[in-house]
Parts: C-alpha cells; sequence; structure tokens
C-alpha cells in the first residue's frame, strides 16, 4: 500500500511539473509581493523579419553603442567603415522560434525588435526615424527615458544634442576677439556656453582662397603660458565629448560652423586653452587661445529653442 501510494505521489508530482511548463507565463505570478508590469511602462518592439541568405541593414540616427541579440539565430554586425548601420540576418535557415534584438545609440536612443524568420522578407533596408526631424517631438516611441552614457554623466545625450543643434541654428556671434587668420583660411570661436557640467564651443572656419581646405583634427590642449616651458609633459589634452556638424571639409570661398561639447573645466593663471585646426596634408594650419576670463563668461543656457523642419 505505502508503494502504491508513493508512486501515486510521483505521478502527481510529474503531472503538476509537466502543467506548470505548459502553462505559459502571463509574467505577473510571483512568489511573495509583487507588482506587475502594465503596458504602460513596456517599450514597443518593432517587428523585424530576416532570412539566411539576404542582409537586412537598418540605419540608425546616431552611431551605435551596443547591440544584443536574443538568441545564436542571429548575427548583427556594424557595417564596414560607418557607425550607424546594422547589418542583420539569420544564422539558421528557417528558425521556428521568434527572437529579439536590442540597440543603443549615441544619441542615448534605445530601439528593440522582435525578430522572426521569412524566406524572403520585404523590407531588407529599415531607416530608424529620429524624432528631432519626424516633425513631432512628442511622437517618439521608445524614447521617453534616455539611455545615460558614462562621457555625459547625468546629462541626457538627446539633451546635449539639442543644445548643440540650438547654438549651431541660432548663429550668434557672442565673442569678437578670438580667432586666426593666415592662408586665406579664417578660424574664429564665436561663443562659449555652458550648461551644468559641460562646455559648448561654437567655432566657425572661413576659407576666401579657391582651393579647398580638409580638415585632418581639432586639439584642445591646456598649456603654460610661457612658451619655454611647454612640453608635452606639460599640456592636457582635453577631448570633446561630442561634435556637432563635424565639418571634414571647407570649398573654397566657402564657410563652414562646428559645435563642439566639452566637459566643463577652468583654468588656473598660468594656463591657457590652445584650440588648433590641422589641414590634412596641407600647412595652412590654424590656432587660438582662450583665458581663464573667456570661459567664466561663458553664457549658460536656461532657454533652449529648437526649430524642427
Amino acid at each position: 500500500m505505502k508503494q502504491f501510494l508513493l508512486t501515486l505521489a510521483i505521478v502527481a508530482g510529474l503531472f503538476t511539473t509537466v502543467s506548470a511548463q505548459e502553462t505559459p507565463t502571463t509574467g505577473d505570478l510571483f512568489d511573495g509581493l509583487t507588482r506587475p508590469l502594465t503596458f504602460n511602462r513596456m517599450i514597443p518592439p518593432y517587428a523585424l523579419e530576416v532570412t539566411f541568405s539576404k542582409t537586412v541593414h537598418i540605419i540608425f540616427p546616431a552611431a551605435i553603442r551596443y547591440v544584443d541579440l536574443g538568441s545564436i539565430d542571429l548575427l548583427a554586425a556594424k557595417a564596414d567603415g560607418v557607425e550607424n548601420v546594422l547589418r542583420v540576418k539569420a544564422s539558421t535557415q528557417g528558425f521556428k522560434k521568434e527572437s529579439n534584438l536590442s540597440v543603443i545609440t549615441d544619441d542615448g536612443s534605445y530601439f528593440t525588435f522582435n525578430v522572426k524568420y521569412a524566406d524572403e522578407p520585404v523590407k531588407l533596408s529599415v531607416e530608424m526615424a529620429d524624432f528631432l526631424h519626424s516633425g513631432n517631438v512628442i511622437n517618439k516611441p521608445g524614447h521617453e527615458i534616455p539611455v545615460f552614457l558614462t562621457e555625459l554623466g547625468s546629462e541626457p545625450p538627446m539633451l546635449v544634442k539639442l543644445i548643440m543643434q540650438s547654438i549651431y541654428k541660432s548663429n550668434r556671434q557672442k565673442i569678437k576677439h578670438i580667432g586666426s587668420r593666415k592662408f586665406a583660411i579664417q578660424y574664429l570661436l564665436k561663443g562659449i556656453y555652458t550648461h551644468n557640467d559641460l562646455l559648448f564651443f561654437h567655432v566657425q572656419l572661413k576659407n576666401t582662397s579657391t582651393v579647398s581646405f580638409d580638415v585632418d583634427y581639432v586639439t584642445f590642449k591646456v598649456v603654460d603660458k610661457k612658451i619655454a616651458k611647454r612640453t608635452s609633459i606639460q599640456e592636457q589634452i582635453i577631448h570633446p565629448l561630442r561634435a556637432y556638424n563635424n565639418m571634414t571639409v571647407v570649398e573654397g570661398n566657402k564657410d563652414e560652423r562646428m559645435v563642439f561639447t566639452l566637459p566643463k573645466f577652468t583654468l588656473p593663471d598660468d594656463k591657457q586653452l590652445i584650440v588648433e585646426l590641422s589641414e590634412k596634408d596641407g600647412g595652412r594650419n590654424q590656432t587660438f587661445m582662450v583665458e581663464n576670463a573667456d570661459l567664466i563668461r561663458a553664457e549658460v543656457i536656461n532657454n533652449l529653442e529648437v526649430k524642427i523642419k
């Protein structure tokens, strides 16, 4: 009798286990006191189809910082030589179970996709809309909560982008005494702005020659004021965190502007900031200096006005 009851108990236990596994979960039933995740907390995923013999390309509005694949059925990588295009395809032909894909971009946006297999996907090239240019700032699916990136600290990347765009579009001449001019090239500092722990430098390059100016790099470095003491050891390079309208070439008789985002800093009395612009395969390099008095007079950004086309 005991053996019979033990057998029944084992069978009942197996039945309970199988039933529990076969019953789909709602995601809301947990042991103890829990709160269910309601649909207004969910970021709706996009639908994406992939196949084994073709590649799907997804173009994002900013550089890709993070990619996660839900299963080994998917393959994904950034396209060679570019930062904002992701190529996706199936690693297994005809996989049955649906998978997912998540992407975080440089502007702090988060995108999520539900992915399934299709023999012939209709959408092989997909462009993810940037809500700044979609005509409606409020209509920004999946972007309500920004992703914070390490280098920008507590500043939402999208806000930083909006500030740079606002400075660029307003195009105000706040500074008139800082710049460099030689070889028919004029490199000007138009303004310095500040917001919380960030500084924004608005610069302009005017090319009054007939020969195009190819930009190699722009360097921000803090050096001693005394020329004799300027050594590589005493130079402190400040790397820009972001750049808006990152110009690579300025054609003859044209001008271009750019906005750099830097971490907030000030200068001791014996230091100055040197901004160097180098020409690629050329000698028309430009340099101007910024004093601490210029930095502490940076305009505070309180009201942000951006016109979206």
